[in-house]
């Protein structure tokens, strides 16, 4: 049986799958993959963002080797990115007695 973080690998893995390879290279995401994935996955961050060049930038930083494309390690950079800062707000949060 599985552990929890077994399981949260499995489903980071099928989450990318899920993604890639719509428009040929099933080891990537496009640009049009990422923006699919960003507003289904992280939709209350896209639908927020008043800025549409966001996402955009958000892939140019994260496309760490400029092809155009986000492979699994450069998709990881991104989710774990949101954890820490997910994990920091967490710190910031007063805490009740």
């Amino acid at each position: 049986m599985p552990t929890e973080t077994e399981r949260c690998i499995e489903s980071l893995l099928a989450v990318f799958q899920r993604y890639a390879g719509k428009e040929g290279d099933s080891l990537t995401l496009s640009k049009r993959e990422f923006l699919d994935f960003m507003n289904t996955e992280l939709a209350a961050f896209t639908k927020n963002q008043k800025d549409p060049a966001v996402v955009d930038r958000m892939m140019k930083k994260l496309d760490l080797n400029s092809d155009g494309h986000l492979d699994f390690q450069e998709f990881l950079n991104l989710i774990g990115g949101i954890a820490v800062a997910c994990h920091n707000s967490l710190l910031l949060k007063p805490q009740n007695p």
